[in-house]
C-alpha cells in the first residue's frame, strides 16, 4: 500500500508542473504573423484600396492568362556557347 502511495504521489505531482513549452505554445505563431501584417487596422477603414483600375487590372489577367497557352523558346542557360559553330 505504501508503494501504491508512493507512485500515485510521483505520477501527481508530475502532472502538476507546466513545463515552459506550454505556456509559449503558439508565440512563433503570433510573431510570425504580426510581423507579416501590413495594416493591422486595414479591416475597420472604409477607404478604397489603391491600386489598378478595372480595365488595367482585367488586361493585365488576360496577359498573366495567355502566358499559359503561348509558350515561348527559352534558351537554357546552361548551354551558351555550347555546340555552336563558329
Amino acid at each position: 500500500m505504501r508503494i501504491f502511495i508512493m507512485m500515485l504521489a510521483v505520477l501527481l505531482s508530475a502532472c502538476a508542473n507546466s513545463p515552459r513549452l506550454d505556456r509559449e505554445f503558439g508565440n512563433s505563431l503570433r510573431l510570425a504573423r504580426a510581423q507579416q501584417t501590413l495594416n493591422p487596422e486595414a479591416g475597420r477603414v472604409q477607404r478604397p484600396v489603391n491600386g489598378l483600375d478595372a480595365q488595367a487590372a482585367g488586361a493585365a489577367y488576360q496577359n498573366y492568362q495567355q502566358s499559359f497557352i503561348s509558350k515561348d523558346d527559352q534558351n537554357n542557360g546552361f548551354t551558351i556557347g555550347v555546340g555552336s559553330k563558329r
